[in-house]
């Protein structure tokens, strides 16, 4: 009798089954444990009493794992009781490069088009891309995107002309850029944001 893998997620509904989520846990509870610095004055405990509340929220975390984010809790909100997770991964995540920034752009391109676009692949994995103001806070936290850069949510009037906003990090300086929105590089993905 052949034996069938168990599949990580429920065909139905956005949930891990046991074993990933253990794993899940684990990792983000290690990555919580070595960078203190992102999180002063949160404990674990409470944060893994929401995820393992919100079987959802969990499996976007495990998106933006799968995808070389490396989501870590970088705050609290005090009038929602909301934690929030950015992906910290040094360089923009991985498995999101060569993407053109939106729908609108990918359809715009009549040849060399990208696999996909950052907005949808966002609102697949149910996050938000970060905005400029989240990403300047996130370089408070340590040193992000030395090598690469990621796309961060474009005000809809800089959209409406055709453009879209990236941000990187050099010479100790986090600078913002524009480029049609189109365009797509491979050492250009985008960071994401998760409340839970």
């Amino acid at each position: 009798m052949r034996t069938v893998k168990t599949r990580t997620m429920n065909s139905n509904k956005k949930d891990l089954s046991p074993e990933p989520r253990k794993d899940l846990l684990g990792t983000l509870k290690a990555r919580f444990e070595k960078n203190m610095n992102r999180h002063k004055g949160l404990a674990w405990a409470n944060i893994q009493a929401k995820l393992e509340a919100n079987k959802e929220k969990l499996w976007s975390l495990n998106e933006m794992e799968r995808t070389g984010g490396e989501p870590d809790v970088v705050g609290h909100d005090k009038k929602t009781g909301e934690y929030i997770f950015y992906d910290c991964s040094a360089e923009s995540p991985n498995g999101r490069r060569s993407l053109c920034y939106d729908r609108e752009a990918l359809d715009s391109r009549k040849e060399h088009k990208p696999e996909g676009n950052a907005l949808d692949m966002a609102a697949g994995m149910s996050i938000e891309l970060l905005t400029e103001e989240e990403y300047r806070e996130l370089q408070k936290l340590g040193n992000f995107d030395l090598k690469t850069s990621s796309w961060v949510k474009t005000p809809s009037d800089i959209r409406n002309l055709g453009g879209a906003l990236f941000c990187d990090r050099r010479y100790n300086t986090v600078f913002v850029y524009h480029n049609g929105a189109e365009s797509y590089y491979a050492a250009r993905a985008f960071r994401g944001s998760l409340r839970v």
